[in-house]
């Protein structure tokens, strides 16, 4: 046995006062998650004007940031087995600083591949933080409210996605923007390189004080009281009598909510990193675009109220899922199909573009509905379920990508109809893709499956 695991502890033996502290540490760990992935929503059009890009180019912000969680989650799931929860952590928080300090370098030389590794080396450090944080708020109690627990995260989570666009645009954007990048298609080569160099530029200070907090996260993680919980200890549970589990990919409810969870995170990106730029296609200018990411995150964290109240009170946390799947179905048709000018808000706006906001209401519970259901009975190979699982993330990498592709082609409107087989996937899985539990067999029928959580 190694160190780390004899330091460990069972989960049922924590105090209620342990299992609060821990939830309020887990809850500061989604809130950075949120504050680091969600000001992406800015940084696209931003970088879009400042480094000159097409939309799909644009969107390679989002492709370096989340791709890295592809390619890290399972190093990341031997890193903390090898380390353990807190140790791990730190190293995340650490290279996430370092990734924040790339953005120097790029700033000065304005370049966008620069930028680009900079991001990579965020999301690296996210994968490992999000491979400790997802399964550990998952078995941080009873498994019937782990949607419960997870939609809590949710509110820290989008919380600060609402405040970083909003805080980002405070620091960098100016009153005159609007103005100067009109008059950027009249500058000459010399004129526009001035301009953008010092636009650019202006990420310096906030970035680096972001990495100078990140590293001193890094260190306060390490020391704080938040446990080793010992996941491998849990007796594994399996859906056969006198059936073994020798692999990871004998559970495939498993794997299809790790595919779930790639189309879900694509869906929910989309939603946030896409209205800014589907709002300044209808002519809304950048300074006014850049609260509508806030207003799909507020109704993101209204479904995560409605779930901590509701789950598993009133409704069951798979039915909350079915539910949301469905409605984000229903609100990608009528993105697509709906027109007319309103006055909402302040906003005289496309209608369509309030159901993009709505879409944030609808993805609420649809990750905390997948993670209870694909964990359910991996016991020892729980870690290596949750690496899968983050290795989903990297939906977030593809499917912007296929928007913009789509939004060149097409335009910003019809770039939207990507959402549609998302969505069907999800309702499968919803209603039936977690039930399948032997790959030979197919969809076990429910009574031959123990009660949906």
């Amino acid at each position: 046995m190694n160190k780390t695991a004899a330091a460990s502890v069972d989960v049922h033996s924590l105090t209620k006062r342990d299992t609060t502290i821990s939830i309020l540490i887990i809850g500061l760990l989604f809130f950075i998650f949120g504050f680091v992935s969600w000001v992406n929503a800015i940084l696209i059009p931003y970088f879009k004007i400042a480094c000159e890009l097409t939309h799909f180019k644009a969107y390679l912000v989002t492709f370096a940031f989340y791709i890295s969680y592809f390619i890290m989650s399972v190093p990341a799931s031997f890193l903390l087995k090898k380390t353990g929860f807190k140790k791990g952590m730190m190293i995340g928080f650490w290279l996430m600083s370092l990734g924040a300090f790339i953005f120097v370098p790029a700033a000065l030389t304005r370049t966008y591949e620069i930028f680009l590794v900079g991001l990579f080396t965020i999301g690296t450090g996210l994968a490992i933080l999000q491979t400790a944080a997802n399964p550990y708020i998952t078995v941080l109690g009873p498994k019937e409210s782990a949607a419960q627990r997870i939609s809590i995260m949710g509110v820290f989570n989008k919380g600060a996605g609402i405040i970083a666009p909003l805080l980002f645009a405070a620091v960098v954007l100016r009153a005159t923007d609007t103005d100067l990048f009109h008059q950027l298609a009249t500058m000459n080569d010399v004129e526009k390189n001035k301009a953008l160099d010092e636009l650019i530029r202006r990420v310096i200070v906030p970035y680096a004080c972001v990495g100078t907090v990140l590293l001193g996260l890094g260190l306060m993680i390490r020391y704080s009281p938040l446990p080793e919980i010992n996941t491998d200890g849990e007796v594994m549970q399996t859906t056969t009598v006198g059936e073994e589990k020798k692999s990871i990919f004998h559970f495939p409810y498993l794997i299809l909510g790790a595919v779930a969870i790639f189309l879900h995170v694509g869906t929910q990106v989309i939603a946030i990193d896409t209205i800014i730029g589907y709002a300044v296609s209808m002519n809304v200018s950048l300074l006014e675009a850049k609260s509508f990411p806030s207003y799909t995150l507020f109704a993101t964290i209204c479904g995560y109220t409605l779930g901590i109240v509701t789950i598993p009170k009133y409704i069951r946390q798979v039915n909350a899922l079915r539910l949301c799947t469905v409605l984000g179905m229903i609100f990608s048709l009528l993105i697509i199909y709906t027109h007319g000018r309103v006055m909402f808000l302040g906003h005289d706006t496309d209608v369509s573009i309030w159901f993009v906001v709505l879409l944030g209401l609808a993805n609420s519970l649809v990750w905390a509905g997948i993670w209870p259901l694909a964990l359910d009975g991996l016991g020892k190979f729980t870690r290596l379920g949750a690496s899968i699982m983050i290795m989903g993330l990297c939906g977030n990498a593809i499917i912007p990508l296929l928007y913009g592709w789509l939004a060149d082609k097409f335009d910003t409107r019809q770039a939207y109809w990507v959402l549609l087989p998302c969505y069907l996937y999800l309702i499968f899985y919803a209603v039936y893709g977690h039930r399948v539990r032997s790959w030979r067999r197919g969809l076990v029928r429910t009574s031959n499956v123990k009660r949906e959580t």
